[in-house]
């Protein structure tokens, strides 16, 4: 493992970290921001009240710090003893002097000479967590990296020796059938002497299972594990097919952990089962998927729980904190537990027995006609407190403002084909508009609370996502309702990270066909192969590649998966044109991810494993995309809702519209204030009491992660990671006349400040 670098990188390029301070009265306290989202309860709340509501307009900018590379950070810093802890230098955890931002130290967790990527050392990770002795002669940073968790001395950067192997615990640890590293991108919670870990296992079919694991925080030894898919003789074993827990996966926690250190309790946001949108192979409620689910947290027995879905297959699993709140319910005093979920609902219960503060209600939901599929007839409905986020969309929602004129009636006879409504299940060879999607509603750093005034925060996403159902082997990438009219076969409507499976089957290509057939399927040796598809049909080409055909080799070693990206990419070539096919590191990664072992031979699979790609549409429907909803919870009613920042170009810019699919979060604090900044490139301050925007701030780029909230001898700080969040429109989408695309590229490092001497 690399040692810590020295400070004194010079001019680096990359994105910032900008600290704003409030000039305002001394104070001798010294108030640290050294648990991940800002304590136990996960609460994003700070008791500080320098700046405040008079004064937020004065706010100047005390330091900045350059990252030196080109990624986007979603990593929210820790603040401790003056050191604030941030992720930068192709993912190094660096420590920098509080009030000055200087340097310190740089703990690297890549190679010299590798290549910045989001997934680059703690690049990807979303937080660390802090630990001290009583004595507080050791204190340690304990961040997830490349499957492993460390252990860091917070003073020098170095890895602790005496934890587990040197500093370094293989997280595959506790976890059964682990093939691959399996860590959470989530920080976990650390209380007392326990840290508390979950895992992401992944989105295939037979994903190893997410149980959940403690472990000493001083030697690494394994404490304790809570199976989410139940052994026999264990509650809930009877919910899954007969011994689903050696077989089957997900059901983990990847989100956000709280805990209520007064009574020692764990509460967590478990997630669905996988595979996560079709469960012909797991019928049953599958209990612990989607559950918040209540732990002893120094032994982990089980304290209750409460199954939010019945047999996911919306993949609406909860995974943002759930929230500590004290709050008067039916004349008394209740210190209860709110947990938002992905499908639009905050769920309220006693944190201590589980009882739901009002009634989560039964109630009939549509059923489906997909093959092997099982469907829960009911679903759980929240009453009194209502949803925050819209939950269904038809043709009337449809929003036109990023579509050409062209485009308008296509999308009308998609969206009115398309069956919707909360809770309406996939379909095979038909289009389902799922709002809130897989990836919208409540996600990581969306959830918030004010414990003393039994007030709880959600930023909610209303991104809609159209789904349709295929077997196992066809594609899941392409267009589902065909291509968009004028719009180019090779501009995919939204940029992404990972590899196609049609780019997957390009490279495919590359390597065994083209030298016959050409680079642009137009044929040399052999024939052209650009409409192969088309004029033979599927079972025809398959058989041709597998068993040959007159001049033509076989092609029998070729692996299953290997065919199937072939397959998806002769169907449909323009969607993967010359240049684009995945490099083997991108082959290697997306394979390592997507490789699904098969069944015990005494298990019956279902007919097929069905599946979709996520479908995301965000900018077809009407505005606000985000917003923020502040809740009530001595009432169950909502105080005030407010969009989540401002895209200027959706509507007049004094006019809040929302950020689209933010990756940041909020903080609000004593001194009346909710503080945040999105994908826009800007800081925006909310008064706590109405919602209502008070103050904003231009910034040198878009912002991921939560931001701390810290005192140093009298100074009060608001430390955000401004490292890039997005861009303002979607790729290909049309310019409304009158607009103009603002996406922040900038990797320039500006300080902004008010003019000396204001006060």
């Amino acid at each position: 493992m690399p040692r810590p670098s020295m400070p004194g990188l010079g001019h680096l390029s990359a994105a910032v970290l900008v600290s704003f301070v409030c000039a305002g009265s001394a104070s001798a306290q010294t108030t640290n921001w050294q648990d991940y989202l800002g304590g136990p309860a996960s609460s994003h709340h700070s008791p500080l009240k320098q700046i405040n509501t008079g004064n937020v307009h004065k706010l100047d900018v005390a330091w900045s710090f350059p990252t030196g590379d080109d990624i986007s950070y979603t990593f929210s810093p820790l603040v401790i003893d003056n050191i604030a802890y941030v992720a930068a230098q192709k993912g190094s955890l660096v420590a920098l002097d509080a009030t000055t931002g200087k340097q310190l130290w740089a703990h690297p967790f890549t190679a010299p000479g590798d290549t910045p990527s989001r997934f680059a050392g703690i690049a990807g990770m979303r937080g660390a967590n802090y630990w001290e002795s009583k004595d507080r002669k050791d204190r340690r940073i304990l961040v997830t990296a490349n499957g492993s968790l460390y252990a860091l001395d917070a003073r020098t950067g170095k890895l602790v020796d005496s934890f587990a192997d040197h500093g370094r615990l293989d997280l595959k640890i506790g976890i059964d059938r682990a093939t691959r590293p399996l860590a959470s991108r989530s920080a976990g919670r650390i209380f007392e002497n326990i840290l508390i870990l979950g895992s992401a296992t992944g989105e295939g079919y037979l994903a190893p299972p997410g149980d959940i694991r403690a472990f000493d925080v001083v030697t690494g030894k394994l404490l304790w594990v809570f199976h989410t898919i139940p052994r026999p003789g264990e509650p809930g074993y009877d919910t899954w097919p007969k011994d689903a827990y050696k077989y089957m996966g997900g059901v983990d926690v990847w989100g956000e952990i709280t805990v209520d250190t007064k009574r020692g309790i764990a509460y967590f946001p478990v997630a669905s089962a996988k595979y996560e949108l079709y469960g012909g192979d797991r019928p049953g409620n599958n209990l612990y998927a989607d559950c918040i689910l209540a732990l002893d947290a120094r032994t982990g027995k089980q304290l209750w729980h409460f199954q939010t879905i019945h047999h996911d297959i919306w993949d609406y699993d909860p995974d943002s904190a759930p929230q500590l709140v004290t709050v008067k319910h039916d004349g008394k005093t209740v210190d209860a537990v709110a947990l938002a979920s992905k499908n639009g609902f905050l769920y309220v219960f006693d944190r201590v027995t589980g009882k739901p503060l009002w009634p989560i209600e039964e109630r009939p939901v549509p059923a489906g006609n997909v093959p092997g599929e099982t469907y829960s007839p009911t679903q759980p409905f929240p009453t009194v407190v209502p949803p925050f986020a819209r939950q269904g969309m038809t043709v009337k929602d449809m929003y036109t403002g990023f579509m050409r004129p062209e485009e308008i009636p296509w999308w009308k006879d998609r969206l009115s084909k398309a069956r919707t409504g909360l809770y309406t299940p996939p379909a095979v060879g038909q289009d389902t508009i799922n709002l809130p999607s897989v990836n919208g509603g409540a996600l990581f750093f969306s959830t918030g609370a004010d414990a003393a005034s039994g007030t709880v925060y959600v930023l909610s996403k209303d991104l809609p996502s159209i789904v349709k159902l295929v077997p196992e082997g066809e594609s899941t990438t392409a267009n589902a309702g065909g291509l968009i009219p004028s719009r180019p076969h090779n501009a995919p409507r939204h940029k992404s990270p990972f590899p196609t499976q049609e780019q997957m089957g390009r490279a495919v290509y590359e390597q065994n066909c083209q030298f016959c057939h050409g680079p642009e399927l137009k044929g040399d040796r052999g024939p052209a192969l650009d409409t192969v598809v088309s004029r033979l049909g599927a079972d025809t080409t398959r058989n041709t590649i597998l068993h040959g055909r007159a001049t033509m080799p076989s092609f029998s070693a070729l692996p299953a998966e290997s065919l199937n990206e072939l397959m998806a990419f002769l169907k449909q070539p323009d969607l993967a044109p010359l240049g684009t096919a995945a490099s083997p590191s991108a082959q290697a990664m997306m394979r390592a991810f997507r490789t699904e072992p098969s069944y015990p031979e005494d298990v019956e699979g279902p007919p097929s494993r069905y599946k979709t790609g996520y479908g995301n549409e965000p900018y077809v429907i009407t505005p606000p995309w985000s917003t923020i909803t502040a809740y009530d919870l001595n009432t169950g009613k909502i105080k005030w809702k407010t969009p989540y920042g401002d895209v200027p170009q959706a509507g007049p810019s004094d006019t809040l519209r929302g950020n689209i699919y933010p990756k940041s979060g909020f903080v609000t604090t004593a001194g009346g204030l909710v503080l945040f900044a999105g994908n826009d490139s800007k800081l925006y301050v909310l008064n706590s009491a109405d919602g209502k925007v008070i103050f904003t701030k231009d910034l040198p780029n878009g912002s991921q992660g939560v931001p701390a909230v810290y005192e140093v001898n009298g100074r009060e700080f608001v430390l955000f990671s401004v490292t890039g969040g997005g861009t303002v429109y979607p790729e290909g989408a049309y310019m409304p006349p009158g607009g103009k695309s603002t996406p922040a590229t900038s990797k320039e490092y500006i300080a902004f400040s008010l003019p000396v001497g204001t006060r």
